[in-house]
């Protein structure tokens, strides 16, 4: 699927809690990356906790520890899991700026463009609320895209739900971590679901 339309955008800020000290993840041209959890407070008193993905020279410039409060701007980065553990489609941020922000509130923004890859799924809560499960395809600059999971619920589930593949959409939301039980083989265990709140949505061209 071609999506080059020029008008792609994947930007995120993220201000909360180191709670765990970094470890090491992969290796890129050279650059070792390590990943963090960060955990950032709602207004309802939930907290996400989201993956954190930063090259070892950020961390150098910024060293983190756990309980530290600091600011991540980035963008928001999909991969397939193919191990067989775990989700197949793994969330991340992907740090491209890291500053202490303590005393700071908590924050979690993004901004988004890109076009559905998949057709909505509108349904309904067995509490009669209208949900719509999106899957949006963002380019990143060098010929390779981010498929990011989106809800958005109520009136904009409804525009959502009429909307169809290939159609351009940019929104504003938030990234939030959802914990669910899956089944298998006979055995309950605990996962963690990522996907974008929707706030807002507008159609791009």
């Amino acid at each position: 699927m071609d999506m080059q339309t020029g008008w792609n955008e994947n930007q995120a800020v993220l201000r909360g809690t180191v709670a765990a000290a970094p470890v090491p993840s992969h290796e890129n041209h050279g650059v070792p990356y390590y990943i963090f959890p960060l955990c950032v407070l709602r207004l309802s008193g939930w907290e996400d906790r989201v993956n954190v993905i930063a090259a070892k020279p950020l961390l150098e410039q910024c060293p983190l520890s756990p309980g530290m409060e600091v600011e991540v701007q980035g963008q928001v980065r999909s991969f397939n899991n193919k191990s067989g553990q775990g989700s197949r489609l793994v969330i991340t941020l992907f740090a491209q700026g890291l500053r202490p922000a303590q005393g700071e509130e908590h924050e979690n923004s993004l901004q988004l463009a890109g076009v559905l890859c998949k057709p909505p799924v509108l349904r309904r809560t067995p509490l009669g609320r209208e949900i719509c499960d999106l899957m949006l395809a963002v380019n990143r600059r060098y010929g390779r895209a981010d498929y990011l999971p989106c809800i958005a619920w109520g009136a904009l589930a409804q525009r959502c739900g009429a909307l169809g593949v290939g159609d351009g959409m940019r929104i504003g939301g938030r990234l939030q971590s959802r914990p669910y039980t899956k089944v298998e083989q006979g055995v309950p265990r605990e996962r963690t679901a990522y996907e974008i709140s929707v706030m807002k949505m507008e159609l791009v061209e």
